[in-house]
């Protein structure tokens, strides 16, 4: 008889050679894609788990271009989703040029982006998810896996209601979190009354009395099947973000009392387990690793999107990618009180060919209304690409680093290296908007402050091991700090302490002396009572003043070692 384990790796390789186990979009290079090639799928079973992640509050359809450059270290070097480029779409038999070629890599990005238009829209969600659960009647479960109510100006300006009631409208069944506690304790817990939905969050516990803040669990009956659904929240929180806004609560990764949940739900009758997970992608494949009993982890932090289920020691581990960009399906056929069988696909949402669902539209225009005006200023114009993700440069971070040393009359700046902002094309106009998917934060103050050579290596360091720890529960995800008016060398297989040297000082072209002293701006720290103007302020003037940008992608920061 097969273990459940083999079972797992018997369907994974069957799905793979069937085609079953990839997006099924139906348009090769340069072809027109319709919103039914996306719902294309053949059904399966009793279930469907719907997976949306990392939307950062992202309610309009935008560009946003997957990175060129993700490195994963240790036993994950070279694995999915540690692939990029041509290398993905090799691994994976993706054509190039293809609408799952612009989805999934940045692989031609300007010039797809041209042909297959933008992404996301919690319209076209909509739209997904109505047709899909008219489908599978009563067999549907959404689930939201968090960074959901941060990372846009309205989601800023009313703290995180908007989010809240457009994945009401949803019918979101549960979520976890993350960016959501950088509101702050009391707010928290204001949004959380407003749920007509599960807050799943069983890693986080009361720092006094050492008690779970949050649910753990919660269970749903879906087309026969008990479903026990145990969230998750990002373990790191209170050392990635400012622990003062959440003083009496500590979280963790957990991993005996995620194996407490999952045991409780085995032995209440759940015959299908789901971790709904803000880990990170290579935290939940070493957890899966360690703990027995899930069926499912969807995945969420690292915003990172894969065509396939990975199968790690009998769990299927789903990433759903970012930004509303892509709705995961994952249709599961349990049997007596066990999963037999599987259907995966990533649905990407291209905004251009899904008809948008006029309930949610009217909504978002109700949200966005007020603030109209303000999101539509125009500041400036790019002739460059300017995005964000890539584990150490980024177009759009240059600019705000370039602001920073402008508008703060800096040597060298620092910016947090963010996974979250949307894509702007060369030729677009920059506007408020725009500038706010990209620095949205509670904590948005500029510093200015002398730092010494040392200490900014060993700011380096620090970031870099976080990215580059051997062992993922010692990484906090994200990508490298992104630096302006310097420049280094990085080897991210060494150990800490030795991956940074040739730290140079671009003005004079000297190296970086440990024991002198350097001007340096930055922002995001989190500490409290930082002082100095909002980040978004500050490079919106800049960028008035400045009119037209052309941000060349950085090549101070040399990668050995990979």
């Amino acid at each position: 008889m097969l273990s459940r384990r083999d079972f797992l790796q018997v369907s994974c390789a069957t799905a793979a050679l069937l085609g079953a186990g990839r997006p099924l979009v139906a348009a090769a290079a340069g072809q027109k894609v319709t919103q039914d090639d996306l719902l294309a799928f053949e059904p399966l079973g009793n279930v469907t788990l719907l997976h949306i992640t990392d939307i950062h509050a992202q309610l309009v359809p935008i560009y946003f271009r997957e990175p060129s450059v993700n490195i994963g270290v240790g036993e994950v070097y070279g694995k999915p989703p540690h692939i990029t480029g041509k290398a993905f779409l090799e691994k994976f038999g993706i054509e190039k040029g293809s609408s799952e070629a612009y989805a999934l890599t940045s692989v031609d990005f300007q010039a797809l982006a041209r042909t297959y238009g933008r992404v996301g829209g919690v319209d076209r969600l909509s739209t997904l998810l109505k047709a899909i659960r008219a489908e599978r009647e009563g067999r549907t479960l959404f689930l939201d896996g968090g960074d959901t109510w941060q990372g846009s100006y309205t989601s800023l300006k009313t703290g995180g209601a908007d989010m809240v009631r457009v994945m009401n409208a949803l019918k979101t069944d549960a979520m976890t979190a993350h960016w959501e506690f950088t509101y702050g304790t009391d707010r928290v817990e204001e949004l959380i009354d407003e749920l007509e939905f599960a807050f799943l969050a069983g890693n986080v516990r009361d720092t006094e009395w050492d008690e779970p803040v949050f649910d753990a669990i919660s269970t749903f009956e879906r087309g026969g099947v008990k479903i026990a659904v145990i969230g998750q929240a990002f373990p790191y929180t209170p050392i990635a973000n400012p622990r003062y806004m959440i003083p009496e609560w500590s979280f963790g990764i957990r991993e005996k009392e995620v194996q407490r949940n999952v045991d409780k739900a085995r032995a209440d009758g759940a015959e299908l387990v789901v971790l709904l997970s803000h880990n990170g992608f290579d935290v939940d494949r070493k957890l899966a690793a360690r703990v027995s009993g899930i069926d499912v982890i969807l995945t969420g932090h690292t915003h990172d999107a894969l065509p396939v289920a990975i199968e790690e020691n009998g769990t299927l581990l789903i990433a759903s990618g970012s930004h509303g960009k892509f709705l995961s399906r994952l249709d599961l056929d349990v049997r007596d009180g066990r999963l037999r069988d599987y259907r995966y696909r990533l649905i990407p949402i291209l905004s251009d060919v899904i008809e948008p669902d006029p309930e949610i539209t009217a909504l978002v225009e109700e949200i966005r209304g007020p603030h109209k005006d303000e999101l539509n200023r125009v500041l400036g114009r790019t002739e460059s690409l300017l995005y964000r993700r890539g584990n150490f440069n980024g177009t759009f971070d240059d600019l705000i680093c370039n602001a920073l040393m402008a508008e703060r009359d800096a040597q060298i700046a620092l910016s947090p290296g963010f996974r979250w902002g949307a894509t702007l094309l060369p030729g677009q106009e920059i506007t408020v908007d725009d500038v706010y998917n990209m620095t949205a934060i509670t904590y948005p103050n500029v510093y200015r402050n002398e730092m010494s050579g040392k200490l900014l290596k060993d700011v380096l360091e620090d970031v870099a091991d976080n990215l580059f720890n051997p062992d993922p529960y010692y990484q906090q995800g994200g990508d490298m700090v992104r630096v302006g008016g310097m420049g280094y060398r990085i080897d991210p297989l060494k150990p800490i302490g030795q991956r940074i040297s040739d730290m140079v000082l671009l003005e004079t072209g000297e190296p970086i002396d440990p024991a002198k002293t350097y001007t340096v701006a930055g922002w995001a720290s989190v500490n409290e009572g930082t002082q100095g103007p909002p980040v978004y302020d500050l490079v919106s003037d800049y960028l008035m003043r400045e009119k037209v940008v052309n941000i060349r992608p950085n090549d101070h920061v040399k990668v050995a070692g990979i």
